[in-house]
């Protein structure tokens, strides 16, 4: 594929609900275009999108797809990225890269989550978007209905630049408002429009009119004076109301026939912003898109491939990128090599010798490079602002099948995590257990049979262990003597030892209060490094042991059978004994919930808290949604994702951290007790 200047770029992310038709739109556009000599249909997996076994497996897009082609002079690469909810990190991905977001809506089941979902990421990046209204052919198709809907969520703004000719079984293809032609069939014959749409497209041409009037101080006075404006004068002002996110055009078509592709590709390159209408900038610095200029790209997608290795795909914001050249990585601070580059066409690779500015293209075996990086040149160097993703709502517990697995589990996992940073991976401190967070139990399910198909590796999750942890309540004494006569050098030493409380989350203090060199100084370490290593095993339930002072005020030694090891061993029984004394109890952890539902929700959402031991702390209302400041037990809320989506009709989000820990209340710490007691018995078995 040739080089294209920039102002003949055009980047648009197909957006929207999972199932409303964007990779078949994706494929009716190549299909327009040339691209692909035939139709492919996500039923028997012949698209060119959704090439993954994955997504070939559950019918439904789980990665960004890049698809380019040319289009009367024009580069269109179209970047088809997932509508289920889980993945809605490769949305936030492809968005990154593009100079349009086009929602496709379902004409049946009209706006859905993720169509509100896809218009807030564009509208927080301020990107200028598009609305294709589609299966015009379906049964219960209505698109006046949807346009109406559209327009009460985000206004006037969203104006149709295309109606349907019929609907359902009788829909035959579109009027453009522009042209004032109809566009009949896969092959857009032109004609004349229809008498039972003509009175609806001069209503709604009028509209188009004074929208693109406002856009232009010489327009809007012709407007107003009650000139005409030009074909040209029209066109200019609806392509100035785009690109300045002050007009939303709606085109409409159904992408199983292929009817409204050939017109919409003439509207993507005839109004759609190209990359010269949206000039990145870092650090105060323009990075205008011209081919000649410093180098400026933004890596905006790994993917992990066990043979190939790591391939970067990145858009040129300003400069060229050239095969057999050396980069710097600003965010890293390292030089990198790049070696071949190629032009992406779904699962194809096309080796380029360059990609210049406004384009597409990939990377294969970068060293030190990530998704949100930019590349540029050293003298030079620029940081784009890295791409926001969002927090991870469900963790699973990682755990191999087999010995083979575990050898080869932690590269696996951090391959997967590189390639989807919305993918969080640790090792929690508390349990020991390995922890991949996602934004749902689908995403993490996927990430593991990726893992399980790329790299052979067989992996299990579970719900993790909630990190409980134990403290004191009161003040106790205890002393303990460690005594052993073996026959000549034998073990003694005697410690007296106080426990007491401290404050939530101030850990662990060490106090040595003797005098008179009860305990000689070189036993005081010993002493309470046995003390330290005893925390970690709980009286309880064998959690660890947090906020308590312990101090030595007492002990005595053996001029010979004294040793370090008797001290410890001394240490870590009086610290038992004390801490059983001194009220011991189980501390949860507590987590804070910042919850966004709609308004409709926020009580059934309120009432399902109580329920979880949640404690509301406020609400705040913005528009039609509000959002909730809550506290909750982690072990009311490990699965709080699948109860948001089944309150909510997936219309929440939420996120949540540790807040600080608390104690567990009595009725329930028994069974925690018992519970871990008998986990700890089954293990020894």
């Amino acid at each position: 594929m040739k080089d294209y200047p920039a102002e003949n770029i055009r980047n648009v992310a197909l957006v929207g609900h999972s199932g409303t038709g964007k990779t078949s739109l994706a494929e009716a556009l190549m299909f327009a275009a040339g691209a692909t000599n035939r139709l492919g249909k996500i039923e028997d997996g012949s698209t060119l999108s959704d090439w993954d076994p994955d997504e070939q497996k559950r019918g439904f897009s789980l990665n960004i797809s890049i698809l380019p082609l040319e289009w009367d002079g024009y580069k269109v690469n179209l970047l088809d990225t997932p509508g289920y909810m889980d993945f809605m990190g490769e949305v936030k991905c492809g968005l990154r890269a593009a100079d349009t977001a086009l929602i496709v809506v379902d004409a049946s089941s009209g706006v859905q989550v993720g169509t509100e979902f896809a218009w807030r990421f564009a509208e927080e990046l301020a990107l200028p978007r598009a609305i294709f209204i589609n299966r015009m052919d379906r049964d219960n198709a209505d698109f006046s209905s949807t346009l109406a809907q559209i327009q009460s969520l985000w206004g006037n703004k969203c104006l149709a630049v295309e109606l349907p000719v019929g609907a359902q079984q009788a829909f035959q293809g579109v009027v453009d408002l522009l042209t004032m032609k109809a566009y009949l069939g896969e092959k857009a014959e032109e004609g004349e429009i229809p008498a039972e749409v003509a009175s609806q497209a001069d209503q709604q041409r009028e509209k188009l009119i004074e929208a693109a009037a406002e856009t232009d101080d010489a327009l809007i006075t012709k407007y107003l004076e009650g000139e005409e404006l030009s074909a040209e004068e029209l066109r200019a002002g609806v392509r100035a109301g785009i690109a300045a996110g002050k007009i939303t055009p709606i085109f409409t078509g159904s992408a199983t026939k292929a009817v409204g592709a050939r017109r919409l590709l003439d509207s993507i390159a005839a109004l759609l912003p190209s990359p010269t209408d949206r000039v990145a900038g870092a650090a105060g610095k323009e990075l205008p898109p011209d081919a000649s200029k410093p180098l400026a790209a933004l890596i905006f997608k790994t993917t992990a491939d066990p043979y190939v290795g790591r391939l970067s795909y990145f858009r040129v914001l300003s400069g060229t990128l050239k095969s057999d050249s050396h980069v710097w990585n600003a965010n890293r601070n390292v030089d990198e090599r790049i070696g071949s580059l190629y032009h992406i066409v779904g699962k194809n690779q096309e080796h380029a010798s360059q990609v210049t500015a406004g384009d597409i293209g990939a990377v294969a075996k970068l060293a030190d490079t990530h998704t949100g990086n930019t590349l540029g040149a050293r003298e030079n160097a620029v940081t784009l602002e890295p791409i926001s993703f969002p927090q991870p709502s469900f963790s699973a517990a990682i755990s191999p099948k087999t010995k083979a697995d575990l050898d080869k589990m932690g590269t696996a996992l951090n391959r997967i995590v590189e390639e989807d940073p919305s993918l969080r991976l640790e090792r929690s401190p508390d349990t020991g257990e390995m922890i991949l967070s996602g934004l749902g139990d689908s995403h993490v399910e996927v990430a593991l049979e990726k893992i399980r198909r790329k790299f052979g590796v067989d992996l299990e999750m579970h719900m993790p262990k909630v990190p409980y942890r134990e403290t004191v309540k009161s003040t106790a004494q205890a002393e303990y003597t460690h005594k052993k006569q073996t026959g000549g050098h034998g073990q003694f030493a005697r410690v007296a030892l106080e426990v007491e409380t401290l404050p939530r989350g101030t850990g662990f203090e060490f106090v040595n209060k003797t005098v008179g060199g009860v305990v000689p100084k070189q036993y005081i370490g010993s002493v309470e490094k046995g003390v330290t290593e005893a925390l970690s095993d709980g009286i309880l339930a064998h959690y660890p042991i947090v906020d308590m002072r312990v101090t030595l005020y007492d002990g005595k030694e053996h001029p010979v059978d004294s040793s370090d090891i008797a001290f410890k061993l001394a240490a870590a029984q009086a610290m038992k004994k004390g801490a059983q004394d001194a009220q011991p109890c189980i501390l949860e952890p507590i987590m804070d919930l910042q919850i966004t539902v709609p308004e409709a929700n926020t009580g059934d959402v309120i009432s399902d808290l109580n329920g979880k031991r949640a404690r509301v702390l406020g609400m705040t209302p913005s528009g039609t949604m509000t959002t909730i400041d809550a506290q909750a037990p982690l072990a009311e809320v490990q699965r709080y994702a699948a109860d948001m989506r089944s309150i909510t009709q997936g219309r929440g989000y939420f996120t949540m951290g540790l807040s600080h820990y608390e104690e567990v209340p009595a009725h329930l710490a028994q069974k925690i007790i018992e519970n871990a007691n008998k986990e700890r018995e089954a293990a020894r078995a």
